[in-house]
């Protein structure tokens, strides 16, 4: 790579100065490197509503990485506007010789990217990419016959092969090459929240800490719980999972940190958890070779479906109202939080798709709106998965029961009663099912069906035949 004397690193979803690919290479590269982020207004024009717990998660991270420029010499030019139109231009400004960037992977981002380059390349300046966000990307792991996967299990095996004894999750020293950091000479003010036209959440009420702080903070506290997680991880009334993801999302942590931190442990804990990291990656490299999940099934012949499934019950579903008690629960717990357990996820999904019959598009925008952790690749793999659309996705002839999902994972209701509070004292026999209870107990419970907590919307057993029958019509063809 060519010697620069001066560059620029634009900070996206990638915000701490450790382990950070891009920023390495820009300081190997240059004798003097600026700093950016772009609040882009295309991305944050397009927020349905001011109070957005990502946007605040975003903004403390970015006071909280300008910080740590400043204490290493450096320091961070934080501007608002679309990132196509301020990143050529601050290039302009400083000029530097080139501009450095982790890459991404999604359409929107790609063409973001392309604009960026085009104008830095009319300017005489050259654009670099990394990879960062995840372990292995794109063409990095094929099959034997040099095809993507499209099955996770054979994808994982490939991918645990190649990982190995952690080569490629080896750290990128960005301290060694710190002295290159560079402040410009025009003051760099960080706009507040509220010029941003976005205001404070509920983000510190839910323990949430942003920034590199927070996720040291989410890793140490998960350390002393891995051993548990392979079983753990599916009860959603437990402090089973590691609560990381939102800051993998915005990489305030480092994945290859994340992996690294598996590899170095032992038992079925640590082997899981690294195998939700390939998932990761697998979703992401769906996302790069077939494009046109973003719009429609991975499997074409799905988008012959004709969902039934009007605004009324999608308006119960996401709002919490469905009958079912852990269909609701998770559905409230996202609401009140911006996160939802990962096996409530798949629980909703289905409900919402195998029960209800709406289309899973509907449940995916709806999840893109309110996941705090909320990452296109991952979104839209899950959600295909539960709608048996996808690549790897469940059979379409396997439909989650409720009801059971609810006695399995939720035994004695704890999850339930914290998010629905109208069954707080219904007992653990009746609170999966509390239509079955007669009148006599339901008025001793104080929750009335009909009344006081809804009536299910839908009988699950006749539903789950329409189900079948829908996928059966486009699967016989």
């Amino acid at each position: 790579m060519p010697a620069y004397r001066s560059a620029l690193h634009w900070f996206r979803r990638d915000l701490r100065d450790e382990d950070n690919a891009s920023l390495y290479y820009a300081l190997k590269s240059a004798s003097r490197v600026y700093c950016a982020f772009v609040f882009d207004t295309a991305i944050l024009g397009a927020l349905p509503a001011p109070a957005d717990r990502r946007v605040e998660f975003i903004h403390a991270s970015v006071a909280e990485l300008r910080q740590a420029l400043r204490r290493r010499g450096g320091d961070l030019a934080v501007l608002h506007g679309e990132a196509k139109v301020e990143i050529p231009a601050l290039a302009r400004r400083l000029g530097v010789d080139a501009v450095f960037a982790n890459g991404d992977y999604e359409p929107q981002a790609l063409a973001r990217d392309e604009a960026v380059g085009a104008a830095l390349e009319a300017d005489g300046r050259r654009m670099h990419l990394a990879k960062d966000h995840v372990v292995f990307e794109k063409d990095e792991v094929l099959s034997q016959a040099g095809r993507p996967f499209a099955v996770f299990t054979p994808y994982r095996n490939a991918w645990l092969a190649k990982l190995g004894d952690a080569f490629y999750a080896r750290a990128y020293p960005v301290g060694k090459h710190a002295r290159a950091l560079a402040r410009p000479d025009f003051a760099c003010e960080m706009p507040s929240l509220e010029s941003l036209g976005f205001a404070a959440t509920n983000l510190g009420e839910l323990g949430i800490t942003p920034g590199m702080r927070g996720a040291r903070g989410a890793l140490e506290d998960f350390t002393q719980r891995i051993a548990r997680y392979a079983r753990a991880r599916d009860f959603p009334a437990v402090k089973g999972v590691s609560y990381l993801s939102v800051h993998n999302r915005f990489g305030t942590v480092s994945v290859r940190e994340l992996a690294r931190f598996a590899l170095a442990r032992r038992g079925a804990g640590a082997a899981t958890w690294l195998s939700e990291l390939a998932w990761r990656d697998f979703f992401f490299q769906i996302l790069w070779h077939y494009p046109h999940v973003v719009e429609g099934s991975f499997r074409p012949e799905y988008d012959a479906i004709r969902w039934p499934g009007g605004d009324e019950a999608f308006a119960a579903w996401s709002e919490g109202r469905t009958g079912y008690p852990l269909v609701d629960a998770a559905m409230r717990q996202l609401n009140a939080t911006g996160y939802m357990h990962n096996r409530l996820r798949m629980v909703a999904a289905s409900f919402l798709v195998k029960d209800l019959l709406v289309d899973w598009r509907r449940g995916e925008q709806l999840f893109a709106v309110r996941l705090n952790d909320y990452d296109l690749a991952a979104n839209n793999g899950n959600w295909q998965w539960a709608a048996s659309t996808g690549c790897d996705a469940q059979p379409w002839f396997r439909i989650f029961n409720p009801v059971t999902q609810s006695k399995r994972f939720d035994p004695e209701g704890r999850f339930i009663r914290r998010y629905v509070p109208e069954l707080k004292d219904v007992p653990a026999s009746g609170v999966h099912e509390p239509w079955t209870l007669g009148r006599a107990e339901q008025e001793a419970c104080g929750c009335r069906i009909g009344r006081d907590y809804p009536a299910p919307i839908v009988d699950h057993a006749v539903q789950r035949q329409r189900a079948l029958a829908l996928y059966e019509s486009v699967t016989r063809r």
